[in-house]
């Protein structure tokens, strides 16, 4: 089963990729059409075709989908690691 969701993730087009960081946004389709400038029937097709493709039934589990195999960030959460500012390290060398 790992094999095959690792395929899914390779398997969605970038417009689906694009949907799916606008789905973690909170968007409703109405929201991402108006923002794709597409309409809600075309982002309700790539919708279904999302979930098909990565076997998630509902827009949550997609979410859950994209944060496992890093497709989205959110919060600072699955982001690429930032160097510790300097003053961090100032503020724990200060504290002992």
């Amino acid at each position: 089963m790992a094999g095959e969701e690792l395929q899914n993730s390779s398997s969605l087009s970038d417009r689906e990729l694009q949907i799916v960081e606008l789905v973690s946004a909170g968007l409703t389709n109405q929201e991402i059409a108006e923002k794709l400038e597409i309409s809600k029937r075309t982002v309700d097709n790539h919708i279904s075709n999302i979930l098909t493709k990565t076997a998630t039934g509902n827009r949550v589990a997609l979410v859950r989908w994209a944060l496992q195999w890093g497709k989205v960030c959110i919060n600072d959460v699955n982001c690429c690691t930032l160097p510790i500012p300097s003053e961090a390290v100032i503020r724990h060398d200060e504290n002992g």
